[in-house]
């Protein structure tokens, strides 16, 4: 596909995204963070105190790079390096600091060479995810099944200038906070809610945590990882 039809949700209309400026700490890094799903974008552009807007883009991805996190060549540990280079982590104790070592040393992958990253958007419930599988307190399985719960999807970023160039702007949809701030609230908690009772159906004698996998020395290309998340 040539051409994408891409929104980003903001308090502000956005005509011309501009590369260089943002957020460093957010998922991937520097890069204009997008979604194809119109209502996410609305649901992101808004806060408790702002109304919003989805910009709406095409974006022509002919003679792009992409690398896309959840199309099978990857894992969720890959993902979750990524994650750990860019956002800032809360390290509860030994094992987190440990885990996050061994993740970064292990399963980091070369993501900064292409021009767009298609991947999980690490909402503040999907990151509370993460931090709990660090600290060992959820297992490899139940990360991989909480990044579908809420039913966020995935996020499209451009993180080159290339990449930029490509967003030709089309319009700016309003987004009333009074319709998707509680909207935003609601996928949240029913994301927290699916998760705590995903959280109880974990079995330490039989799932693979982290300090599992630290313990095992298990590596990038290792098929025990293949085995566990495929089931």
């Amino acid at each position: 596909m040539s051409k994408l039809i891409l929104y980003h949700g903001s308090p502000k209309v956005i005509e011309q995204p501009q590369f260089g400026f943002g957020n460093p700490k957010n998922d991937y890094g520097l890069g204009f963070y997008c979604t194809e799903s119109p209502e996410l974008a609305k649901e992101w552009a808004c806060s408790v105190a702002t109304d919003g807007y989805a910009n709406k883009y095409e974006v022509d991805m002919q003679g792009l790079s992409v690398l896309s996190l959840t199309g099978g060549e990857y894992h969720i540990l890959n993902w979750l390096a990524v994650l750990l280079e860019n956002r800032t982590f809360r390290i509860g104790g030994d094992i987190a600091q440990q885990a996050k070592n061994y993740i970064l040393d292990n399963f980091a992958i070369d993501y900064k060479q292409y021009d767009v990253i298609k991947g999980y958007r690490a909402d503040d419930s999907y990151f509370s995810f993460a931090s709990a599988f660090l600290n060992n307190t959820i297992s490899l399985p139940q990360l991989e099944k909480a990044m579908v719960l809420g039913k966020l999807g995935e996020q499209v970023v451009a993180i080159s200038e290339k990449a930029f160039q490509s967003f030709t702007f089309e319009e700016a949809i309003p987004a009333p906070k009074e319709i998707y701030y509680p909207k935003k609230q609601a996928r949240d908690t029913a994301a927290r809610e699916e998760f705590r009772k995903e959280r109880g159906r974990g079995s330490i004698l039989t799932d693979t945590y982290v300090l599992d996998i630290i313990r095992g020395g298990w590596k990038n290309d290792d098929p025990r990882l293949q085995r566990v998340i495929l089931g």
